[in-house]
C-alpha cells in the first residue's frame, strides 16, 4: 500500500479547477463573439502591421485579459521544426499546436510575459520599476510584453510617467492594456494604442457555448435553463460559466438539470407566472395580480426581480410590436414568444410605454424601500389603475365629441382585444372599481358659449391683464364650451393657455381644454377692431366734401369718431287740473285775450 500526497490508501486528488479557469480560451479560434477584433489582428500579422501597444476595453468576463494573454502568445509564437514539419519563428495568431513558450504563456509564469494589476501598482514607484525592466531585451521569447489589467487605477503621475516610454517604446516591447472604464483612460495614452472594444456576447453564442461545456462535462441541461443562464451572465462569458458551474453543483445527481432548478438558484420567478402577472395587471385585476405576486414571493422570489422580469417582458412585447422578427431570437421560450406576439397585437405604443415608465420609476422605489414586497404591491397598483385610463389624444378626443351640454365625459375603458390590434391602445375591463361622474347640476355660474363670452367673462370678473391678452395675442382656431384651440400671436405669453384654463374653470365651473397650435388661427379680436375702424375712417375720408376739406388744410390728418346720439329732450308734463264737481270751475289759465 502506497501513500500519495500524505494519504493512506488513496491515489492524490486533482485539485478542481472552475469552468471559468478550466475553459478559458488559448487561442483566437477559441474566442466567441469577437470575430471584428480578430480579423483585424489576423490582418495586422500577417501584414506584418503591429502595433506598439493595444488597448482592450469591455465589461467583465467578455475576455479582455485572455485576449491579451494570447496576443502575447502569438507575438512570441515559435514552433521548433521536426519531421515533416517546417519551423515557425515568427508572430502569427494561427496557432494551431502549443509552441516553445505557449504553456508558460498560458499559465501567466513566463519571465518575458509580465502581467501587473494596476488596482494594486497604481503609483509612479511601480511603473518607474516597469519602465527600467523595458530597457533590457528579452530573457528566452522573441518580445517582452506588459499586460497590465485595470489600467485605469493608474495614478495620474503613474500615467505621466509611462507617455514617453509608450510613444517610443524599445522595439522589443510591446504593451496591452485592459480596462472595464476605458473613459477613466487619459486620452494622451489612448492616442498611443490601438484600441479594441470587446462586444458583449450575444445570447444564441453564448447557449451554444455553454451547451459544448456542458456535452464535455457529461451533464444534461436543458436549453430553456441554459437561456436563463445566458439572460442573467448579460453578455459576460465568465459570469454565465460561473453560473453553469453552480448549476452543475447543484444539479450533481439529476439527470437533467432544468428551468425550475435554475430559477430556485437565481431566485428568478417563473417566467410564465410573470406573463400572468403581466397580463392581470393590464386588464386591471389587481386583487389577482396582487395575490400573484405574493405567492411568488412565498416561494423565493425576489420583488426586485419580479418588477425587474415584468420590465424586462414590457420591453420584450414592444419589440414585438415594432420589429415582428424579434420573435426568432433562440433565447427566447415558447411561451414569451406566443404570448408576447398575442399581447404585441393588442397593447398600443402609448400603454406600453407608459407601463414601462412605471416599472422603471418602481424599481428605484423598490430598491430604496425597508419593504420590498410592499413596494413592488404597491408598483403593480399604480400600473392597473393606470392601465384603464386613456392616453391624452384619446382623452382629448373624447372631450371633444362631448356634448356641450353634458360636460365632461365620463373616461371608459372598453373591454380588452387580443390579437386584432384592438380599437382601443389599452386591455382594460370593468374589473376595476370606477367612480362615476357627478350628474350636472343647475348652477348659477355663468357659461361661455362663445369667444365673445369669455372675453366678458374676463372683463366682468375685473382681470384686465387677461382681457387685453385675450384680444390681442388669441388668433381663434376652434371654440367649443369647454374647449379652445388658438394661435399664440407674436408677442404673446407662452402661459396664457394654461392660465386661461384655470380662470375659465373658476369662473364657469367645469373642466376647459386650451391648446395652443401652430398656424391657422383667424385674426384677434384687436387685430379685427383695428380693420373695421380703418375701413370706417377710409369711408369718411372718400367722402367728397371731407376730401375738399382736407385739401384745403395741407398736412391735416382726420380722426373719426362716434358720438353718441344725445337723448330727446324730455316732454313737459301736462298742468294739474283741479275740477269741483258741483260748481264746475277748472283749473284753466285765464289769459288776457279770454277777458
Amino acid at each position: 500500500m502506497s501513500l500519495v500526497d500524505g494519504t493512506s490508501g488513496s491515489p492524490a486528488a486533482t485539485p478542481y479547477r472552475v469552468l471559468a479557469r478550466k475553459y478559458r480560451p488559448s487561442s483566437f479560434a477559441d474566442l466567441i463573439g469577437q470575430e471584428a477584433m480578430v480579423r483585424t489582428l489576423s490582418n495586422a500579422f500577417d501584414s506584418g502591421r503591429i502595433h506598439q501597444a493595444y488597448l482592450l476595453s469591455g465589461v467583465r468576463g467578455v475576455g479582455k485579459t485572455t485576449t491579451a494573454r494570447i496576443v502575447a502568445r502569438a507575438l512570441n509564437y515559435h514552433r521548433a521544426a521536426r519531421d515533416g514539419v517546417a519551423e515557425i519563428d515568427r508572430p502569427t495568431i494561427l496557432m494551431e499546436e502549443i509552441g516553445t513558450h505557449c504553456q508558460a504563456i498560458i499559465e501567466s509564469r513566463h519571465v518575458d510575459v509580465i502581467e501587473m494589476d494596476a488596482a494594486s501598482h497604481t503609483g509612479i514607484d511601480d511603473i518607474r520599476e516597469l519602465i527600467e525592466g523595458s530597457r533590457y531585451r528579452p530573457v528566452m521569447a522573441r518580445a517582452k510584453v506588459y499586460i497590465i489589467d485595470e489600467v485605469h487605477m493608474l495614478s495620474k503621475a503613474a500615467f505621466n510617467g509611462l507617455l514617453k516610454t509608450l510613444e517610443e517604446p524599445p522595439e522589443h516591447v510591446k504593451f496591452l492594456f485592459a480596462t472595464t472604464e476605458v473613459d477613466k483612460v487619459p486620452v494622451t495614452v489612448r492616442s498611443r494604442c490601438q484600441r479594441f472594444d470587446l462586444r458583449r456576447i450575444e445570447a444564441p453564442v453564448l447557449i451554444a457555448h455553454l451547451a459544448g461545456i456542458c456535452a464535455r462535462e457529461g451533464m444534461a441541461v436543458t436549453p430553456d435553463a441554459l437561456s436563463l443562464i445566458a439572460r442573467a451572465a448579460e453578455g459576460s462569458v465568465r459570469d454565465a460559466l460561473s453560473l453553469l458551474d453552480q448549476a452543475l453543483a447543484s444539479g450533481v445527481g439529476a439527470d437533467v438539470i432544468g428551468e425550475d432548478e435554475i430559477r430556485a438558484m437565481l431566485g428568478l420567478a417563473d417566467r410564465a407566472r410573470v406573463i400572468d402577472l403581466f397580463e392581470q395587471v393590464m386588464k386591471g385585476e389587481i386583487a389577482a395580480a396582487l395575490t400573484g405576486v405574493k405567492a411568488l414571493y412565498d416561494q423565493g422570489a425576489d420583488p426586485l426581480s419580479v418588477i425587474s422580469d415584468l420590465a424586462d417582458f414590457v420591453h420584450l412585447v414592444t419589440r414585438l410590436k415594432l420589429v415582428p422578427d424579434a420573435a426568432k431570437d433562440p433565447a427566447l421560450t415558447g411561451e414569451e414568444r406566443a404570448r408576447g406576439q398575442v399581447f404585441a397585437g393588442a397593447l398600443g405604443l402609448p400603454v406600453l410605454t407608459r407601463a414601462w415608465q412605471m416599472l422603471l420609476k418602481g424599481l428605484g422605489d423598490i430598491k430604496e424601500s425597508p419593504r420590498p414586497l410592499a413596494a413592488a404591491e404597491m408598483v403593480l397598483v399604480r400600473l392597473a389603475f393606470a392601465a384603464d385610463l386613456p392616453t391624452p389624444d384619446e382623452a382629448l378626443r373624447q372631450l371633444a365629441s362631448a356634448p356641450a351640454e353634458a360636460g365632461p365625459p365620463a373616461i371608459k375603458g372598453p373591454a380588452p382585444t387580443y390579437g386584432g390590434g384592438g380599437a382601443r391602445s389599452g386591455m382594460a375591463t370593468a374589473a376595476l372599481p370606477r367612480v362615476a361622474p357627478p350628474a350636472p347640476t343647475t348652477s348659477s355660474q355663468p357659461r361661455a358659449r362663445s369667444f365673445a363670452d369669455v372675453v366678458a367673462l374676463a372683463a366682468a370678473n375685473r382681470d384686465i391683464t387677461l382681457k387685453v391678452a385675450l384680444e390681442r395675442d388669441v388668433r381663434l382656431v376652434r371654440f367649443e364650451e369647454g374647449s379652445i384651440e388658438f394661435e399664440l400671436a407674436p408677442g404673446g405669453s407662452p402661459t396664457l393657455a394654461a392660465t386661461l384654463m384655470r380662470k375659465l374653470g373658476e369662473w364657469t365651473g367645469m373642466r376647459w381644454m386650451v391648446a395652443i397650435t401652430a398656424v391657422g388661427g383667424a385674426a384677434t379680436v384687436k387685430e379685427r377692431a383695428d380693420a373695421a375702424a380703418e375701413a370706417e375712417r377710409q369711408a369718411v375720408a372718400d367722402d367728397p366734401l371731407v376730401r375738399q376739406v382736407l385739401d384745403m388744410f395741407p398736412g391735416s390728418s382726420l380722426t373719426v369718431r362716434t358720438i353718441e346720439a344725445e337723448p330727446p329732450p324730455a316732454v313737459e308734463a301736462e298742468p294739474p287740473r283741479f275740477e269741483n264737481d258741483e260748481v264746475g270751475y277748472t283749473d284753466d289759465i285765464v289769459t288776457d285775450d279770454d277777458l
